[in-house]
């Protein structure tokens, strides 16, 4: 399994959003802001953003000081939630994904691999949803600050 630049890029921009609404206690984040630190194009971001808001994940602002907040607060909202938004099941192969019956297997259920696969998949999805949007904001700023002090 692979996360593409869609999870990476989106888990990065929900992160910004809840460090940025942290730190500057302003209501919304714009799409320019999170470009010029995230170096991500704006186009890019756009499309992006779109899925993690209808999904919920994110609400937006429109006019002058519009931009994106999110749903709900970040202690509640895990990398997990967001990359499946982006990236679909976060599996290692398809056949462990609840419905499906992909396998080279004329009788999936008797692939010697498939308890192996579906442990995977199930400490993937521990471990995403284990990981809180605010503990990447915190890492975040500890990570910025470490950065700034080199730069001094």
């Amino acid at each position: 399994m692979k996360i593409s630049t869609k999870g990476r890029y989106g888990l990065k921009a929900v992160v910004d959003i809840a460090y940025s609404l942290e730190k500057n206690s302003d209501k919304c984040v714009s799409i320019k802001s999170i470009s010029e630190r995230q170096g991500i194009s704006e186009n890019y971001l756009e499309q992006i953003i779109a899925p993690l808001k209808k999904a919920r994940i994110l609400h937006s602002v429109r006019g002058a000081s519009g931009g994106y907040y999110l749903a709900k607060p970040a202690h509640e909202l895990t990398a997990g939630e967001v990359l499946r938004v982006l990236e679909g099941p976060l599996a290692p192969v398809e056949c462990v994904v609840d419905g499906t019956a992909v396998c080279g297997d004329v009788d999936c259920d008797l692939c010697v691999m498939k308890p192996a696969w579906r442990g995977l998949f199930d400490r993937i999805n521990e471990l995403m949803d284990s990981i809180t949007i605010a503990e990447l904001a915190k890492d975040f700023e500890q990570l910025s600050e470490q950065k700034q002090k080199k730069r001094d």
